[in-house]
């Protein structure tokens, strides 16, 4: 019986060089500098996350993921400087858009109710898992582009986002969601 490919493994050997191929490196490039915008952006937004909410639970996770946060701007900061080039942000409109919207949310929810704590981990959960494909993505092209030390970078702070999503999903799933549906 033939198994089936997980499409995790590279479909190919060689690796390809970053100066081998200049528009694909010069992408990878300007994605970093929209993640490391993306993630100085988050590290201004969290602590309004975390004053809005209400949960205990709520809060430590968002407090930790906020501490997580400065490490992954610095580890972006380690990758600009393993390429060579000046740490530069770029505007992420997703990421602020993202933001907006939690904002958004925080202000039509009532203070101090489990609802206002489900649209808060809804809304932290679409900043997650935009991370999550980023990362997930730079970490794949810097395989490709044969930046070893780089991708070992993007695949820890990688590790991170999914297991800070997860957190996030078990304070929803084991009791916030509960509550929020007894507020009627």
């Amino acid at each position: 019986m033939k198994t089936k490919e997980t499409g995790s493994d590279p479909k190919f050997a060689t690796k390809t060089s970053s100066q081998e191929s200049p528009a694909l490196n010069e992408l990878f490039k300007d994605s970093i500098s929209d993640l490391y915008w993306a993630e100085n952006h988050l590290v201004k937004a969290l602590p309004k996350m975390i004053s809005a909410a209400t949960a205990p639970e709520l809060k430590n996770a968002i407090e930790s993921h906020l501490e997580e946060t400065k490490g992954h701007v610095s580890r972006l900061e380690q990758i600009f400087e393993l390429l060579g080039e000046k740490a530069i942000a770029k505007k992420c409109d997703a990421m602020e858009g993202l933001t907006k919207e939690a904002e958004g949310i925080v202000e039509e929810t009532e203070p101090g109710t489990a609802t206002r704590d489900v649209g808060i981990i809804l809304a932290s959960q679409k900043v997650e898992h935009y991370e999550i494909a980023s990362y997930g993505g730079l970490y794949q092209l810097a395989t490709t582009l044969g930046l070893t030390d780089i991708a070992d970078l993007l695949e820890q702070t990688l590790a991170e986002e999914k297991l800070a999503d997860g957190k996030l999903t078990d304070i929803a799933e084991n009791e916030i969601n509960y509550k929020a549906a007894d507020e009627a």
